[in-house]
């Protein structure tokens, strides 16, 4: 019977507020300037993302919900009874219910995210709906070397990855991502992800720079949080918020573009900027279903299965180890 929810943090996961300014000052330092996506969910940048999900443009959240209300049932039949739900990168954990609801016989959940605030309220709510589940909040960065709980080491593993999270990686670490999971959750594990499908330069761009300026919001709260923890001076409004699409790499790239010629200063260093200079703050690749299967099966799995919801598009897939 469930009792309580703990706070965990990994003892391999480094000090968050050094990783911060180091990453910080790599980034500004470096040309092109550039930002981990990572840092956009403190608190503030949490909130602001559920408010992403709910404007008219932000088609992701609402069309895989939907997606995934309409095949709980189906991925809870290959769900093994007893198994722990493993979610990277969890935040609100809206998402998991429909699974928690289909499959019932899950015996342990394990959201894990880089936000305490976030897990803190996540599971919170959960533990409400679920008493008779184990919930293990993993805080923690779910790109490092992270160790699972012991109270579900011994249990059958499902990985859950939705939000299509998998695509603000690169190539590279997207590969890298994938083989520790594997490596975290075992052979036999399964892992559900969503990921968003490439569609209309329009559609794309308007849901990543949506009319009531949410999204700015979002972008720009990296900079309210170096000054607020970094000891930083950003004028917020000297930048602007900016939503590309680049085709040669399908993918939509958010900047911060300076609107003038300035120093800024922030982690005990200064930062030169010429006016229209941006700072790329984050990659969402788009895929086929083609390119994902190419990308899963270069870092040791297969696509046991996918589903694709009508336009606009988006996919879902469970992934299996490869055979060797």
């Amino acid at each position: 019977m469930f009792s309580g929810v703990r706070l965990a943090r990994d003892p391999a996961t480094k000090d968050d507020d050094k990783d911060f300014s180091a990453d910080v000052v790599a980034g500004l330092s470096q040309r092109p300037k550039s930002l981990s996506p990572k840092y956009f969910y403190d608190a503030a940048g949490s909130a602001l993302f559920e408010d992403i999900c709910l404007t008219p443009e932000y088609y992701p959240t609402r069309t895989e919900t939907a997606l995934l209300q309409s095949i709980a049932a189906e991925i809870a039949s290959a769900i093994p009874k007893g198994a722990a739900l493993v979610e990277f990168g969890s935040g609100a954990s809206d998402k998991t219910r429909l699974l928690l609801d289909a499959a019932p016989h899950i015996a342990a959940y394990v959201p894990i995210d880089i936000s305490e605030d976030a897990l803190d309220k996540a599971a919170d709510r959960l533990s409400k709906h679920y008493p008779d589940l184990l919930i293990v909040p993993l805080a923690g960065d779910f790109t490092a070397q992270l160790k699972l709980p012991p109270q579900i080491r011994s249990m059958p593993k499902v990985g859950f990855f939705p939000g299509s999270t998998i695509g603000n990686f690169t190539r590279e670490q997207a590969l890298q991502f994938l083989v520790s999971v594997r490596r975290m959750l075992g052979e036999d594990a399964t892992l559900i992800v969503g990921a968003d499908l490439i569609k209309d330069e329009a559609t794309l761009l308007a849901a990543y720079d949506d009319a009531a300026g949410v999204t700015a919001a979002f972008n720009k709260n990296i900079l309210v949080r170096i000054n607020r923890e970094l000891n930083g001076d950003f004028d917020i409004e000297a930048f602007g918020h900016e939503a590309r699409w680049n085709k040669q790499h399908d993918r939509i790239e958010m900047h911060l573009i300076s609107l003038v010629d300035q120093i800024v200063n922030a982690a005990g260093h200064s930062f030169a900027f010429k006016a229209g200079e941006s700072i790329h703050t984050e990659n969402s690749h788009k895929f086929s279903p083609e390119t994902f299967a190419l990308l899963a099966a270069d870092s040791g799995w297969r696509v046991a299965q996918q589903w694709v919801s009508t336009d606009p598009q988006f996919g879902v897939f469970s992934l299996a180890a490869k055979e060797s």
